[in-house]
């Protein structure tokens, strides 16, 4: 009996592309569910995920009633997008409304820090944010919800009456 008959079966049982389809398959399964990379994290990775604290700061927050936009933030919880993908929500831990000073001349030629005077000031308001949430530190920073946060990176805060960018200045892991 032949290895390979006139027709490319081996034993005259299984046809040789057959059996380069099957081993394909095979492979493609195997590389699939036994070697899943780095690009997918797994449920044990996710599980281990840390405590992480950002500090964001909001600059010229344009609002009409801004004790309404403080009050909802007392919720605990806001929505969080980095670089146009959502990363699920983080606990608003402090929020301290930051006051709008201008650099004023003095007549001795100094220059003072005062309040603003201008009307239009009362709707325009800085703030500085806390908020923690789960995420991962990795050797090359902070990872939240599958996003890398740096300083300097513009987070957007959407909650249910409001949409806006906050920029990180901090970052930590607490204890």
């Amino acid at each position: 009996m032949k290895l390979i008959d006139s027709r490319g079966r081996i034993f005259g049982i299984i046809s040789l592309l057959d059996l380069g389809a099957a081993l394909i398959i095979l492979m493609v399964a195997v590389g699939i569910f036994v070697l899943p990379g780095s690009s997918g994290k797994s449920i044990l990775a996710q599980a281990n995920a840390a405590s992480i604290e950002l500090t964001a700061i909001v600059r010229g927050l344009n609002v009409l009633d801004p004790q309404v936009v403080l009050d909802e933030f007392k919720a605990e919880k806001t929505n969080i997008i980095i670089r146009n993908q959502p990363a699920g929500q983080v606990e608003v831990v402090n929020v301290q409304e930051l006051p709008r000073n201008l650099a004023i001349p003095q007549p001795d030629g100094s220059v003072k820090s005062l309040p603003d005077p201008r009307p239009e000031s009362n709707y325009s308001r800085d703030m500085l944010l806390t908020l923690k949430g789960r995420g991962d530190f990795t050797s090359t920073g902070m990872v939240l919800g599958g996003q890398k946060v740096k300083i300097g990176t513009v987070l957007e805060l959407e909650g249910k009456n409001y949409n806006f960018n906050a920029s990180v200045v901090g970052i930590k892991q607490p204890n």
